[in-house]
């Protein structure tokens, strides 16, 4: 059993080990940690249940439509985390990195990050946790709330962000298969689903405005996307 990656320690050691080829290799060679395993199997799973499920059941499109989803999901953590993984980081600290390096002050309140990230205050806690044993955040009382918390990123941190930011962005989120007009319409469709959850309230951007904040928090600014 392989050992789990140690804390970013000495970032004077240089970047992490990812490994490149020489030469113009294909895009999927920039990589030797290990992010997909291929199942090899002479059928595509989710089609073959997709056509027991219409004999049985009926229509079978939004079964298969999740299916899907579901499975892409798998494939995509694991191989950005694997990309992530000799940064010291999972993709959900590294989200959690990059929204705090989206203010203008480098810090903003745990409330803020657990809204903007639509996770639960528990696993934001889990997240600057581990983020603050790594060196990457530090926390402090919020001046502006008696019983808050800011989480603000470190020298370090910034650092490490960048590095694994211009490594996701090299392997393209895992989507180098897609073209520009497929990622669009991947996130038009997906939106769509997003709305209906109640993640913002569209009809108020359709009409040129925008939901006003719940307060200002110290920390934000104009840098900071308001969809996060």
């Amino acid at each position: 059993m392989s050992r789990p990656p140690e804390p970013l320690r000495n970032l004077s050691r240089g970047p992490p080990a990812v490994l490149r080829p020489a030469g113009h290799a294909p895009r999927r060679a920039l990589y030797r940690v290990p992010v997909r395993k291929p199942l090899d199997l002479p059928f595509d799973p989710i089609e073959r249940a997709a056509s027991i499920w219409e004999r049985r059941f009926g229509d079978s499109r939004a079964m298969a439509a999740v299916t899907s989803i579901m499975r892409a999901q798998q494939i995509l953590l694991a191989e950005l985390d694997g990309l992530l993984r000799p940064h010291g980081l999972t993709f959900a600290r590294y989200e959690a990195l990059v929204l705090i390096t989206f203010s203008r002050a480098g810090e903003l309140p745990m409330r803020t990050i657990g809204q903007r990230l639509m996770v639960h205050p528990t696993s934001v806690t889990n997240i600057i946790d581990r983020l603050e044993r790594q060196g990457l955040v530090t926390r402090r009382p919020n001046p502006e709330d008696g019983r808050g918390t800011l989480a603000g990123i470190t020298p370090d941190g910034r650092v490490v962000t960048a590095r694994a930011t211009k490594d996701l962005m090299a392997a393209e989120f895992g989507l180098s298969e897609y073209r520009d007009g497929d990622l669009d319409e991947i996130f038009s469709l997906l939106r769509g689903l997003r709305v209906a959850a109640g993640d913002f309230d569209d009809q108020r951007l359709a009409g040129g405005g925008q939901a006003a904040p719940a307060a200002v928090q110290p920390g934000a600014g104009p840098e900071e996307p308001a969809g996060r």
